[in-house]
């Protein structure tokens, strides 16, 4: 047993070394984990961020329109005859009342002047009549004549009367189309294909005609939307016309603005749409009938209202959010009542007040209470490389 000892307290004196040396390394663990500083914050997430405003909202209605004339007219012959000139080029500007071709009047003269000779000679007959009545009327007045040539005389000349305007209402229909042998003009407008040649046969009753002329200005422009916005159209309407801007087709350019001016009796029961006009002013001739067009009808104006870009608003559970940014950086969603969308800009009915400041790109990569940092950028893509 005394021989153990001395092993024992061998072994003894080594696990109090231990236990010494593991008491004094957790003592100064302790105090190099109190001396270490408190973690900072993760770093704040870029997002893109701009404050709230207020401003005029106007509520437009895009659509695509057709460019139609509001006159377009074949312009036929009336009489028969050869084509002797044709005095305009195709593609050229008329006003109305210009003379366009001219067929050939002999024919047409000659009928004139043989109507105007039965004019004369029963203009003649009927001044001899008046005499002869006259002086028959002055007999049978003296008792010197008998009283039956008076009657005789006053038919004759009624029978003449009755001859001279028939004769005359000949002469104004030969005159008439002594006249349509001159083609002209029936409006203002520019000229088409020219679709008979000189010393062509024109026959009155072709419907090929001569030429067609379509009105340029005003022009009007057709289009179409859904009958769910026509109690709006005619309300406003009602208080005035509705402006009209009319775009190129791919909608980025303005070409003329102008008013709307017809409203269909209908809605198109197949498509759900009415039909509605516009009318431009087209002096630089920049509208062409036939072409296709977007539209734009400018319903109301929102004076004053508090808008947002668009991508500021998100979609969730409870409806329409956005994240608010606080004074300390830090986001927090909250619930706003959306109204319509113009031009990327979004009518905020409730909500958000002007001034304070949302975050437009980056929802993804935030979180309620999270610390953001404003970045200047435009795409998402964009945000991602400034995190990273």
């Amino acid at each position: 047993m005394n021989a153990l000892n001395p092993r024992r307290r061998v072994i003894f004196g080594g696990l109090m070394v231990l236990s010494l040396a593991a008491a004094f390394g957790g003592i100064q663990w302790i105090k190099q984990a109190q001396a270490a500083p408190v973690k900072a914050d993760a770093a704040a997430v870029p997002v893109q961020m701009t404050r709230v405003s207020r401003q005029d909202l106007p509520i437009w209605i895009n659509a695509i329109g057709n460019v139609q004339a509001l006159n377009s007219v074949n312009v036929r012959v009336r009489v028969d005859g050869e084509l002797q000139k044709v005095l305009f080029n195709e593609g050229q500007t008329v006003t109305a009342g210009s003379l366009l071709a001219v067929i050939d009047p002999r024919v047409y003269q000659t009928q004139v002047t043989q109507a105007q000779a039965l004019v004369a000679k029963d203009q003649a007959q009927l001044a001899n009549l008046k005499v002869n009545l006259d002086r028959a009327s002055k007999l049978a007045a003296a008792k010197a004549g008998p009283t039956q040539d008076v009657d005789t005389y006053r038919a004759q000349l009624a029978a003449q009367q009755a001859m001279l305007q028939a004769d005359q209402a000949a002469l104004d229909a030969a005159r008439l189309q002594l006249e349509f042998t001159q083609v002209k003009a029936p409006l203002t407008g520019r000229t088409g294909q020219r679709l008979l040649d000189v010393g062509a046969i024109a026959h009155g009753a072709e419907a090929t005609g001569l030429v067609t002329i379509t009105q340029m200005n005003p022009i009007s422009v057709a289009f179409a939307v859904s009958q769910d916005e026509l109690a709006d159209i005619l309300e406003e309407n009602a208080k005035g016309a509705l402006q009209v801007i009319a775009m190129t087709r791919d909608g980025l350019q303005e070409i003329a603005r102008g008013r709307l001016s017809f409203i269909d009796s209908q809605v198109t029961a197949a498509s759900g749409q009415i039909q509605l006009k516009a009318e431009f002013d087209n002096t630089a001739a920049k509208l062409w009938p036939g072409e296709l067009v977007s539209t734009r009808l400018l319903v109301q104006t929102h004076k004053d209202v508090v808008v947002v870009p668009a991508d500021a608003v998100q979609l969730g559970r409870k409806g329409n959010f956005v994240y608010v940014v606080d004074a300390d950086q830090r986001v927090q969603p909250r619930v706003v009542d959306a109204g319509t969308v113009v031009d990327g800009k979004q009518w905020i009915r409730q909500g958000l007040a002007a001034g304070e400041t949302v975050v437009v790109q980056g929802q993804s990569r935030v979180a309620p209470g999270l610390k953001v940092a404003s970045v200047k950028t435009d795409t998402t893509a964009d945000l991602a490389e400034a995190g990273q």
